[in-house]
């Protein structure tokens, strides 16, 4: 597939997205801010996108050009590096976790053992994150890979985070037993939010997220932390983020889909969480042994454009009854 997949419009709206493999919309006006001119709603576009049965892909959409602008597996990569600063990120997708030994030679970790490891927040606080406050101390982190979409464990790396200035960033990182060490430059790029990067062999640039002005929600599993759990339960769900540039949302569950207008923008406070719209838009019913969506569950968003949009899902499943298949209804308010 092309990173821009092709759309054909209906008279009456519709949209079909063919893929192999969601959003922020604006933040609250302040009152010294002009209202939001009135003007004609968009049509109503139907959307679906494919993530697979095994949620193998990561999927990038953009509510303007109504397409998917980019896709990818999620296990192409494992870290991104910030671009305007120097915080790191797990690939949530995979269920990733890392731990700071606290020690400063290679040589000092061959293992796991009596290692706790922690993970990144779910609703993608950069100040809260399982590789934190590492600038200057060239602490050892070890790095759970997490796990394929089969299931099957990634295995683990050791690494050092060397320093970070305005171009990039420096690291060096090898296995648990001191082989295949490697030293890697991973430049910046503020045309993008991140720099990804994978662990895989040698180490590699990877090219994940769209231009950051280029897209808004993303379709992705991530890890959901359940703290009604004791111990906190990290666990993998399928659902959506939304991109950090300028994306906001608010959810809207006390009115109808059809109901909802640009005016309404005004009376709900968005927010800027990754995980605002999430997961839970769907359930499981053990009972019939499939996920339920749960329509009534509407949300405006604030795109990375300024433009406001309503969003709400109507099935999980393709024509075929395969699950990891989202469709949605949007429309341009």
């Amino acid at each position: 597939m092309t990173d821009n997949q092709q759309v054909n419009l209906n008279k009456k709206g519709l949209v079909y997205i063919s893929l192999g493999f969601m959003l922020s919309l604006f933040s609250s006006c302040d009152k010294q801010e002009l209202p939001v001119p009135a003007h004609e709603a968009g049509d109503v576009i139907t959307g679906s996108v494919s993530m697979k049965s095994d949620y193998r892909y990561q999927l990038f959409f953009d509510l303007e050009k109504k397409i998917v602008i980019k896709q990818n597996l999620k296990t192409d990569w494992d870290l991104a590096f910030e671009a305007n600063g120097n915080h790191v990120i797990l690939n949530t997708a995979k269920a990733m976790l890392a731990v700071n030994t606290q020690k400063v030679e290679f040589s000092a970790v061959p293992s796991t053992e009596g290692l706790s490891f922690i993970w990144d927040e779910t609703s993608g606080n950069l100040d809260s994150t399982a590789i934190s406050d590492w600038e200057g101390k060239k602490n050892v982190y070890v790095i759970d890979r997490g796990y394929d979409e089969s299931g099957l464990h990634l295995g683990y790396k050791k690494i050092i985070f060397q320093l970070v200035d305005n171009t990039g960033y420096s690291i060096s990182f090898a296995n648990l037993d001191g082989t295949d060490s490697v030293s890697y430059q991973i430049p910046k790029d503020d045309r993008y939010n991140f720099t990804f990067f994978s662990l895989e062999g040698e180490g590699s640039i990877e090219y994940i997220e769209p231009p950051k002005e280029d897209w808004d929600i993303e379709f992705t599993q991530y890890t959901n932390i359940f703290y009604d759990q004791d111990p906190p339960l990290p666990y993998l769900v399928t659902g959506v983020s939304i991109n950090r540039e300028k994306v906001e949302v608010s959810k809207v569950f006390d009115k109808t889909f059809e109901e909802i207008t640009l005016s309404d923008a005004s009376d709900y406070v968005f927010s800027s969480s990754i995980n605002v719209i999430g997961y839970d838009w769907k359930f499981y019913s053990f009972s019939v042994g499939k996920y339920t969506v749960d329509s009534k569950q509407n949300y405006l968003i604030r795109s990375s454009k300024g433009k406001y949009y309503k969003l709400h899902f109507i099935d999980f499943y393709d024509t075929f009854g395969e699950k990891g298949t989202p469709q949605f209804e949007f429309q341009e308010l």
